[in-house]
């Protein structure tokens, strides 16, 4: 059984709640009575996606679910994704090579191909609204605990509340801003993310959200995003058109910032998005001295997120040396950040 208290934050209303004996439901036995036939349909929908990762404390899976008899897979994007072929495996065995064909940034899910006739798979375009105090399923593989032929898990909930998400900078910084299901089921922990939240029907409401934590706080929030909200986008990636992130209206800095200045060296760039790993940090530079270490992996620029070198090099470049400089890092399975402003 899992329990965790959690603090959800919603305008300026505090509302705090303490989820007790919400456990995850495998095999046969997952669920009783009516839901259980129900459960199992909706489950053999669902994969379990394997990929990059296992260094740094960095999760190599993650979960999914087919959303089209030709193989498509909708995930949400995460490092996991940073290989050229993913495995996904189905809960009756079947495993699958699948490959990224698009990526809306701005809400950061994936489309993955597989181009393999799945046993089943939910129809993204009929999905429904849910309403606040619903029951709801919630099918992932969590905690990777379904490696093979294993059923992946399945946690019954509710829906606490309807709300938007506007994570602050101070906090944890969410790229998605918008609509969100709070749930009460533990979706937080690793694997669940990219898996789907079903009402007791098993008719699909949304996309398990990636974790979002406060790690001063402990704050952690369980959510999903609804599919009203992502419709548009799976219909533009699985049409083959390419959604690039909101136009940046910036210029370069005058004076921008760079690895060498901030005394900054990351491990070499061999992969098409070679995530941005601290290799060496330069003795009594900025960087040494605001308390960044090797192996640390850089997910915040400020309020951008970091998804390969690239990006960070790109970012620093609008950046002047005289600017607000704060970066998110992961450093095992801890965010720290760290304030590289001034000279």
């Amino acid at each position: 059984m899992i329990s965790r208290s959690s603090i959800i934050l919603r305008g300026p209303l505090l509302v705090f709640f303490c989820v007790i004996g919400i456990g995850s439901l495998s095999g046969q036995d997952m669920l009783l009575g009516s839901l259980n036939s129900v459960a199992l349909e909706a489950e053999l929908k669902t994969v379990k996606l394997y990929g990059a990762g296992g260094i740094a404390g960095l999760d190599s899976y993650q979960s999914g679910f087919y959303i089209s008899d030709q193989g498509h897979i909708l995930t949400v994007w995460s490092t996991v994704l940073d290989v050229d072929t993913l495995i996904a495996i189905s809960s009756d065995g079947t495993r699958n090579e699948a490959s990224v064909v698009g990526i809306d940034p701005n809400l950061e899910i994936a489309i993955l191909a597989t181009g393999k006739r799945p046993s089943g798979f939910f129809d993204w375009e009929q999905t429904v609204e849910a309403q606040a105090g619903e029951r709801v399923l919630a099918f992932s593989n969590l905690f990777g605990i379904a490696a093979g032929s294993e059923r992946s898990s399945i946690q019954q909930g509710n829906i606490m509340a309807i709300t938007d998400l506007q994570a602050r900078r101070g906090f944890i910084e969410s790229v998605y801003q918008g609509k969100v299901y709070v749930i009460d089921a533990m979706t937080n922990n690793p694997g669940a993310a990219g898996g789907a939240l079903t009402n007791v029907d098993g008719q699909l409401l949304g996309l398990l959200g990636k974790e979002l934590r406060d790690n001063r706080a402990n704050i952690w929030l369980n959510y999903a995003i609804p599919m009203s909200v992502l419709r548009v986008s799976i219909r533009q990636l699985l049409s083959g058109e390419t959604i690039t992130r909101a136009v940046d209206e910036r210029t370069p800095a005058d004076r921008p910032c760079s690895l060498a200045d901030l005394g900054i060296t990351l491990i070499p760039d061999v992969l098409s998005k070679t995530p941005a790993y601290i290799d060496l940090v330069q003795p009594n530079s900025k960087a040494d001295r605001a308390g960044l270490q090797s192996d640390d992996l850089i997910l915040f620029v400020n309020t951008t997120r970091i998804v390969s070198q690239a990006s960070l090099i790109e970012e620093l470049n609008y950046i002047d040396r005289a600017d607000n400089l704060v970066l998110l890092v992961q450093r095992g399975r801890e965010l720290k950040e760290f304030d590289l402003s001034g000279p």
